[in-house]
Order: C-alpha cells, then structure tokens, then sequence
C-alpha cells in the first residue's frame, strides 16, 4: 500500500486552477509578460516601449494588482515592432527605428522591518546602449537572437529583403563584462517576406518559415550557410494544412509547427542513410475546427501549450504523447501569456485583466506508454526502450522505459537458475537418497552453511576475480562443459570395472571422493588447452572472434558471470529444501517399490521423486525468487548496463540493483524517485506471482501425488 501510495501521483491528471485576477488599466497593448519564481510580482511590456511591474500578494507597502514599478525601454515617440521571449529571463526588443537592445526583468530580495519585499528592476545584459546587429543600419523587418558565455548570435530579416546573421563575440565572457566584436554575414535567401525567424539557444541552427516552408541553416562557423528544406506539411487537396504558428521545444533540438486544422507536429534530426534529415515524429491532435495561433514551451521540460483563436488551450507532453489538459482561461486571443519560470503558474494578459493560474503538473514525462512501449527521443534514429535517468548535461532528457531493467532482472534471473537447477537438485537427490548416512551428515551442513556466505562477496569475486578470469580463458569454460561430465563417466566406468578386491580397501562412505581428483583434473585440462584451442580455433584472440565474425558484443562483466556468481548463491536454497523434500518421503514407499522388484533407479523415478515434487518444485521457485530479488551480485558483476539483448556475453542491469544504485541519488518526490518506486512495485508483483504460481502448482501436485 505505501509503495501505491508512492507510484500514485505521476499517474494523476494535470490541473490549471484560477489563482488571482486583478483589473489592470492598460490602455497600451501588452506584447509580452512574465513572473517572478515565488510569482509575487508580475510584469508586462506594452507596444510603447513601457514595462510595468504588478504586486500579487498583499503586503505591508501595496496591496495585490497595484503597479509598483515602471520604466520606458525605448526612446520617445518609439514604439516595439518586435519583441522576441528569449528563455524566461530575456527579452529581445525592436523599435519602429530598428534599435535593437536586450533586458532581462529582474528581482531581488530584500528584508525590510522583518518581511521579506521583492524588488523588481531591470538588466541589459550586453549593455545598455542599442546592439549594431544591422552593418548599415537598415531597419529589420524581424529578428530572431541566443547566447551563450562567449558568443551572441542575431539573426535578422530587413527591409530591403536581406537575411542577415551578426555574431558578437564576447572578449572575455558576457557573464562578466559587455565588450564584443561584431561579425558581420549576409545569408543567401530569396524573400519578400519572413514570418517567423527562430535560433536555436546552443547556437547551431536558425529556422526560417516563410509560409508553409521553414528552412534549417546551421550556424556553425565551419560550414556553409546553406538552407535544408523541412518539407511541408502532409498535403490533402479536399482539406489542405498550413503552417500557422512555430516554436521551438527546450533544448532546441525539436521544432514544433502548428497548422491551421488544430495540429500540432514535432520534428527533429533523424540519422538516415543519405545523412541527418528533419523528420515529422509525432502529432497532436488540439482541435478539430480551429487553428494553432501559439505555441508556448516551458524553459526546462518538454511541455508546451496551444492556444486557439476562440481562447481554447491546451497543455502537452511532447515525449510521453501525454494530452494532459484542455480547458478555457480567457476569452479570445490573450494579449500576452507566460510560463512561471517553475512551471507551475500561468500568467494572462487580456483585455482590462491580468490572471494568475497555478498549474499541477509535476509528472508530464510519465506515462503507460513511455514506461512499457518503445518511446522515439530527441536524437535517435528510431523508437527504442531506454532507461537512461540521469547524464552530465542539463538539456539532457531522462528516459524512463522499465522494459530494460525488467528484461535485466529476467535475464540475470534465466542464467542463474540454468546454472543453479541442475546442480542443486542432482546434489540434492544423491545427497538424500544415494549418500550415507556418516556422509550425508557433514555435506548437508557444509553446502547450508554457503548460504549465509555475504552477497556483496560474491559480488566482489565475481566482478574482480571470476570476470577477468573467464574474459581470459573463455574456451576453457566451454570444454568445461565437455570435459568434466566425461570425466564423471570415464570414472564412474572405471570404479564399475575395478575389481572387488580393490573397492573393498575404500569405505564405501568415502566412494563419492574418488570424483574430486578427476573433477580437477579436468579442470586443470581444460585451462591448459584454452590458449591452444583459443591459437587454432579463434584466429588467437576468441574476443575479436567473437566481435567481427560473429558481430556479438563482448563485455567483461557478463550474463555468463552472473549466472556463475548467482547460481552460487542460488544452489543452497534449491539444495536444502529439495534435499529436505526428497529424504522425507515415507522409507515403507521405497521399500515396497525395491521389494516388489523395483530396482534403485526405477523407485527413484517412479516413486521418490513424483512424491516429492510438491517440494522440489517449491525449491525451484525459492530459487527463483532468490535470483529475482538479488541486488549486490548483479550490483558488482554485471556492468549495470539497461540494454535489451539476451546474449550470455552482454551485460544487464536488473530492477533491484537499478533501485540500489539510483534511489540515493533521486530528490525525493521527483518523478525519478516515484518511478524507482514503481519499479519496486514491479519488482514485487514479479516475486507474488511467482510464488503464487508456485504455491498453486505446488497444491495440484500434493493432490495428484498424495495417494502414493
């Protein structure tokens, strides 16, 4: 129940909630708004040049809705042409002159007779005097802009129908001084018009739409300006598409077109045959009647918002193609609308009213589909289940399929009992049926008491010892296959063939013995001809082998090791409970059987072990639940990589070492933590049905068998 409890939120809808309104006289058209982080304080910036700033929460200075702040931003009798949202701290502005000039709204903190008052104000990041984007002064039509540490790049449309690109490149770094250099390149693009001019903000490509085409530039400095072609929109003669708006998604790695049939597209570079290409991903289907007017994305999610011209909008998750809410917050198109820098507000400018909504929606990433089907991300030449929760790069997004680490635990679960099975219950039946009393006495203990061996050592040998071993002498394991069961066989005929005289020297407590020199002598065999079979065999290196001939990967710490290092741990459970299972069926059964004629081996089978199946059958599946459930095995010898491949040479990560390994590092309350919480979940329904299975099995074979 507390694991449900966990899991349940990153299931739960999206919510968008009325917070505030207030009335705002205004009688100049509002361009663009935006909130503070802890949303105390609005702001807006009008057609004229004007940005004002709004209280929100009543306090001892204003009470909510008064303005508190304003400043002109362009010179009189100026107006803004163009104000372009850069992230939610910058903004782009051009005037009816073609100045051009960045500020960032901005906010502090300060304590005053012990409340805390924001103090909003305003930045330039590269100065204060006008930017010299255009070389020759010609006004722009539109205009387009990112940056980085050390560089600024402008991309802009003029009047006299000329792309241009101007880069600034800092002296030092913008973060510390406004100095730069200008570069000055003219971009080859025949126009007459522009309609939407988007950088992206690691300064590698700009996107041109002119209608219904949008052309992709890189920006690099080392290749040619030269346009790749997204191609249009799907085109029906009866119901033709048209581009009506475009956005970039965070990161800038995805393009999002809206069209005037309520679509909304993504798109993103596709590795293809003739080279990386644009490629239509996924739609999402807004309205049936209306177009997409605007596209809003958030600063650090893939989540955006659609608005149509009725006032209708819509919230949506563009890599788990969650449709996570819909719903009405204004009448008719809003003058300007904003994103709280947290995602989880919403402001509104329209008409005489500025609107605050709070929004609940802190698990969009999560969904059925994205957790147990194939998920296509940014950058990658097809759908494909990954688990990838954490990297080194802030525009990393997480991946979440659990198929992976479900598919890891099944694999490490597979090897395992394949090693443990046969050799835990042919122990088991010699120890408890075969075995002297005198013998029985001391092996039984000895191999119970491998069970309370730690884990985590096993771990340790395995990744450290047993892994760099087998990588060395791969043959010699597989003429281990071969040779100790001959030489089982081989003496096994021997001692038949030996004469009476010469069994009698050896108790026949100590028959069993005569095994191990043969057992290690094969053992010894088998790693003297590794090189040798490895020289003529393999070409003298079985890894290359194995990796160009036969196009397997090779990894040190394998499925091969884990099933060895596992199926360790593993056999002393099936051991002790199918050796307890087969020693107490009832002596009067096997006696009859051996009076009325039956011979060892024949009770054995018809008898002994059908008795005692409910038992071994339930020691099978202990041992399964074991391999199931082991962490720091797989933790330490697995190389913990969540790959779907059942190649005994691949390695694996499984649910319980995933969860080991990542819930320290997880925020609590995150959709990485939840998540690691479902897997648990996963992990115990995969143990319940387990021994469910096995209890159920259990009970119809004590029924069928229980005449005996």
């Amino acid at each position: 129940m507390y694991l449900l409890y966990v899991i349940k939120p990153i299931f739960e809808s999206a919510k968008v909630e009325a917070h505030a309104q207030f009335a705002i006289t205004e009688p100049q058209k509002v361009l663009s708004t935006g909130v503070d982080e802890l949303q105390e304080v609005a702001y807006s910036i009008t057609q004229q040049g004007t940005i004002n700033f709004y209280q929100l929460v009543d306090s001892s200075r204003y009470k909510a809705g008064a303005k508190i702040h304003s400043q002109q931003l362009v010179a009189d009798g100026e107006k803004l042409v163009q104000l372009v949202n850069v992230g939610q701290e910058q903004k782009l502005l051009l005037d009816s002159a073609g100045n051009v000039q960045l500020i960032a709204p901005n906010f502090t903190s300060n304590f005053d007779s012990g409340e805390r008052v924001i103090i909003p104000s305003v930045r330039y990041p590269l100065g204060e005097a006008f930017l010299p984007v255009e070389e020759n002064n010609v006004a722009l039509k539109k205009l387009s802009f990112a940056m980085d540490d050390e560089k600024a790049i402008f991309v802009g449309f003029t009047q006299d129908n000329r792309l241009i690109k101007t880069s600034f490149i800092a002296e030092d770094d913008f973060s510390y001084d406004t100095e730069f250099e200008a570069e000055y390149e003219e971009i080859d693009y025949s126009a007459k018009y522009v309609d939407d001019i988007l950088v992206t903000p690691d300064l590698a490509m700009v996107f041109i739409r002119e209608a219904d085409q949008v052309a992709v530039y890189s920006l690099d400095e080392e290749s040619e300006l030269k346009a790749t072609i997204i191609p249009q929109l799907a085109q029906n003669k009866s119901s033709p598409n048209h581009i009506t708006s475009m956005a970039l998604l965070s990161g800038g790695s995805s393009i999002l077109l809206g069209d005037d049939n309520g679509q909304v597209s993504q798109w993103f570079e596709v590795a293809s045959k003739e080279g990386r290409e644009f490629k239509n991903i996924r739609q999402f289907k807004v309205s049936d009647k209306e177009p997409i007017t605007a596209i809003y994305t958030e600063q650090f999610r893939k989540s955006f918002y659609t608005e149509t011209p009725s006032g209708e909008m819509g919230m949506f998750y563009t890599t788990s193609e969650a449709d996570l809410w819909r719903g009405q917050l204004h009448q008719g198109n809003a003058r300007a609308f904003a994103i709280a820098p947290r995602a989880d507000g919403l402001v509104i400018f329209s008409e005489q009213e500025l609107s605050i909504f709070s929004v609940e929606n802190e698990h969009p990433e999560v969904t059925w589909q994205a957790l147990w089907q194939e998920v296509w991300y940014e950058g990658y030449p097809e759908p494909e289940f990954i688990w990838q929760s954490t990297s080194g790069s802030d525009d990393f997004e997480a991946k979440f399929s659990l198929v992976p680490i479900s598919f890891g635990t099944i694999k490490a679960a597979m090897y395992a009992m394949m090693f443990a099975v046969p050799i835990a219950l042919t122990a088991a039946i010699y120890t408890a049926y075969f075995m002297t009393p005198g013998l029985r006495r001391k092996v039984k203990p000895t191999i119970e008491l491998m069970e309370a061996l730690p884990t985590v050592i096993l771990g340790f040998l395995a990744g450290l010892w047993l892994a760099p071993i087998i990588e060395i002498y791969l043959p010699a394991i597989f003429l281990l296959l071969i040779f100790i069961p001959t030489s089982v066989f081989i003496t096994a005929f021997a001692w038949h063939k030996l004469p009476r005289a010469y069994k009698t020297l050896i108790p026949e407590t100590w028959a069993p013995i005569i095994l191990i020199p043969a057992i290690l002598l094969a053992g010894i065999s088998a790693f003297a001809l590794s090189p040798v079979l490895e020289l003529y065999a393999f070409g003298g290196d079985i890894r290359q082998f194995i990796t160009n001939d036969l196009d397997i990967s090779f990894d040190q710490r394998n499925a091969l090791v884990v099933g060895i290092a596992m199926g360790f741990a593993v056999i002393p459970t099936i051991f002790s409970m199918a050796e307890d299972a087969i020693f107490s069926v009832p002596k009067h059964l096997t006696s009859g059987s051996l009076a009325l004629g039956a011979t060892q081996w024949q009770t054995l089978v018809k008898v002994v072990l059908l008795t005692a199946s409910p038992g071994i059958f339930s020691a099978v599946m202990m041992g399964l639940g074991r391999a199931v459930g082991e962490t720091m095995i797989v933790l330490m010898a697995t190389g913990n990589t969540p790959i779907l491949d059942w190649s005994i040479f691949q390695g694996m990560r499984t649910l319980a070492a995933n969860i080991a390994v990542e819930m320290p590092e997880s925020e609590v309350g995150s959709s990485h933590y939840r998540i690691l919480f479902l897997a648990a979940f996963v992990l115990f329904v995969f143990t319940f049905v387990f021994n469910t299975l096995a209890e159920f099995i259990r009970q119809r074979l004590r029924e069928k068998y229980s005449s005996l």
